[in-house]
């Protein structure tokens, strides 16, 4: 049955392609504004909002939003305030400081005019918090909340105009001014980043488009592939985003970048796949009709798409069932992303093969001849003549780079990048000499009593004096009742910056245990705080990555199950895919956890690659299995089969990986320490499954295995085999 619908779409595709193209560019073009508008209505930053409301952390801000008036986007900035030449604040000082303070806290801050007519007008007045001297006296800090999404441009430009402001009204009577936090750092990082973020997206797109010039000797080969995906990926950001606002789903501001990521992979790759057979057939059947061999080539191919796409889809769609809900989010964000490319995959690519025709190729002369035998054809035949020596080669290197996984730990940290580059991680350190590292972002501990009465101060003071005991709690504040007197918080200021492992440890073991310890009777506590949150975090994703793969792994293994119709096959597969997994994180944790001591991977990482793999291997191995099996429904040995089949797939396979891994590559070259693990992790994975998975292990299995080895992907498939008998250098590639 998939097999008509697939045949009917592509079929449809190639008989009207450019009804199917103009379709697709109008609907890429208006769901990619939509999604553009409103992206930043369906996003939040605050990560504590994914957590289950079981948590610590999440009850912590359920107090702080019912009882203290906490906003859920609510920003906090810290303004440090001191003289040019460094001596200590005069008396005359700190008055014009608290004088300007209270000016500020009087003026709205009026957001720049918008180029975008449905960006949302982030103008407010500032609520600014009590002025805290240093020890030292050498600075006073300012505590500024501006409310709004943080990734939202709008929000970003308004946070400008107040720094724009602050500066020079506290310059105006000879002071100066440093700005830190989360929304100021993220600012600045990006501002001193930006200059390789672009070097990284231009070598990104021209690698794409050099390397499909050197393969196919043609401009318009190398073109078609980056527009059709950039299309896809409006239209796919636009359905998520219309998605999300018909349902409600808040998402991650990661989620459309990875969205973008997951579709360049999987997009080109699907393109790829039927360019390469496309060639094939033109140069086999030069008189046949370029429209015909597209309807053929699209078809053919279409099954063993479908089949990659929906095992991707599951993969995606199991962190449905994550406690996480930056996980659970994003599952069916990616799901439906990749739904967008299949659907593209069977219309507008064929339908692009279609319109081009052989012109795709110009001015290349490789449909006037045949390719010559060469080292492709040679590695296929030794694949095939030593299979055991083969599999026992890849099982070695794989071997060794899982060791990596020995040992390894999930850094839960922000990513932030390391040094003192920007105003804002300088002015953090300047904060530091003087003051404790968790000064400008605080633990709080919320108590709440229980039934609704109320709290006397008094009977926290035991509470409060406790928790300054605790080793690593630098000062303890004096506690604060709500406006109804049902509850109270206490902020503990820590030695150690709060988003460090150190931070995390000291609130989810110390500082936790002194609370339960000591909570006055009648109360119930909670601990809250960017630590705290992320102490959670960690507890949430350990719990949901024990979860998630192995009920992936069995969703994928039934899925390949019913669209291979083979036992044997889904298994080799699946194998090989978690065995590249494993390979991969061990590579990320041999270089950065032991080779540059970072405290250990970032803790996306794992979910990252996961899905990368999964992605990325499927796609090669279903295509590779896809061409053994096809091979193998001609006469002659099984192993000359599989030869032939790496000789006509190994090339799609390499030139997809090499223009992926050289892609993501570029970002292990960025600052950033989240974005270099993932860029190079990301491209160790992508090559190993392109260059060791699939043109090697999964061939020299199926080659031991013989014809056993082989699935179905579809009926239509091997009846389109039986009805044109002959050469396998005849057929599609």
């Amino acid at each position: 049955m998939e097999d008509v619908v697939i045949r009917a779409l592509t079929g449809f595709a190639t008989r009207n392609p450019w009804k199917v193209i103009a379709v697709w560019a109008v609907l890429g073009i208006a769901l990619a504004v939509v999604g553009q508008a409103m992206i930043f209505r369906v996003t939040q930053t605050d990560t504590a909002d994914f957590l289950p409301s079981s948590y610590d952390s999440a009850a912590a801000m359920r107090i702080a939003k019912d009882q203290f008036g906490t906003k859920a986007d609510a920003n906090p900035v810290t303004v440090l305030v001191a003289r040019t030449d460094g001596k200590p604040l005069s008396a005359a000082d700190r008055q014009h400081i608290d004088d300007r303070t209270r000016q500020l806290g009087r003026t709205e801050v009026t957001m720049p005019k918008a180029k975008d007519p449905w960006q949302k007008d982030y103008s407010q007045i500032p609520q600014i918090g009590t002025t805290v001297p240093a020890p030292d006296g050498t600075f006073a800090l300012l505590t500024v909340n501006l409310d709004g999404n943080s990734a939202d441009p709008g929000l970003q430009n308004t946070f400008k105009a107040f720094r724009t402001t602050a500066r020079a009204d506290f310059a105006a009577i000879g002071l100066r001014t440093g700005f830190t936090g989360a929304l100021a750092d993220q600012l600045d990082t990006d501002a001193a980043d930006q200059n390789l973020t672009t070097i990284a997206s231009a070598c990104m797109t021209g690698l794409i488009v050099l390397i499909h010039i050197l393969v196919f000797r043609s401009v318009l080969a190398a073109l078609v592939p980056l527009l059709a995906v950039t299309v896809v990926g409006g239209a796919a950001a636009g359905a998520v985003v219309g998605t999300a606002l018909l349902t409600g789903i808040k998402l991650d501001p990661s989620v459309p970048s990875l969205i973008n990521v997951v579709l360049l992979g999987i997009g080109i790759d699907y393109l790829l796949f039927m360019m390469f057979r496309f060639r094939e057939q033109l140069r086999a059947a030069p008189d046949r009709h370029h429209r015909t061999v597209a309807a053929e080539v699209s078809g053919r191919v279409g099954t063993a798409v479908t089949s990659a796409a929906l095992t991707i889809v599951a993969a995606f769609a199991t962190l449905g069932i994550a406690s996480f809900g930056q996980f659970r989010v994003l599952g069916p964000a990616i799901a439906v992303s990749v739904l967008v490319m299949l659907l593209a995959g069977l219309t507008l690519m064929p339908a692009l093969l279609a319109a081009c025709g052989r012109k795709l190729f110009w001015p290349s002369r490789a449909l006037r001849r045949a390719p010559r035998e060469g080292a492709v054809a040679r590695f296929g035949a030794a694949v095939a003549r030593r299979p055991v020596g083969m599999v026992l080669g890849c099982l070695a290197i794989l071997g060794v780079l899982a060791t990596g996984l020995a040992g390894i730990s999930m850094d839960y940290g922000l990513g932030s990048s390391t040094g003192t580059r920007t105003e804002a991680q300088r002015t953090a350190v300047e904060i530091a000499r003087a003051l404790p590292a968790g000064t400008s972002d605080p633990t709080t501990v919320y108590l709440q009593a229980v039934g609704g009465g109320r709290l006397d101060t008094a009977a926290l003071d035991g509470l409060a004096h406790d928790l300054g005991q605790v080793k690593g709690v630098g000062r303890v504040a004096e506690p604060v009742l709500s406006q109804s007197g049902q509850a109270a918080r206490i902020d503990l200021f820590l030695t150690a910056d709060s988003q460090s492992q150190q931070a995390r440890e000291l609130v989810s073991g110390p500082v936790r245990a002194a609370v339960a310890r000591h909570t006055p009777p009648g109360t119930t506590a909670h601990v809250g705080g960017t630590a705290a949150v992320f102490a959670d975090v960690s507890t949430a994703v350990d719990h949901d990555l024990r979860l998630v793969f192995p009920v992936a792994a069995v969703l994928i293994g039934l899925i390949l199950l019913m669209l291979l119709r083979s036992v044997l096959a889904p298994v080799i597969l699946m194998v090989c895919v978690g065995l590249g997994f494993a390979a991969t994180l061990g590579a990320a944790a041999l270089v950065f956890q032991h080779g540059m001591h970072r405290p250990g991977v970032i803790f996306t990482l794992p979910l990252v690659l996961f899905l990368f793999v999964v992605a990325l291997g499927t796609d090669y191995n279903i295509l590779i299995s896809d061409r053994i099996r096809e091979e193998m429904e001609h006469p002659g040995p099984a192993r000359a089969a599989v030869a032939r089949a790496v000789r006509h797939t190994a090339p799609a396979i390499a030139t997809a990986g090499v223009v992926l891994a050289g892609s993501f590559g570029s970002l292990a070259v960025t600052p950033q320490p989240s974005t270099q693990q993932v860029g190079f992790a990301t491209a160790v994975g992508i090559l190993l499954s392109a260059f060791l998975l699939s043109t090697v292990l999964v061939p020299a299995l199926a080659a031991l295995l013989g014809r056993g080895s082989g699935g179905r992907p579809g009926r239509g498939a091997g009846a389109g085999a039986r009805k044109n008998p002959g050469s396998s250098r005849t057929r599609t590639g």
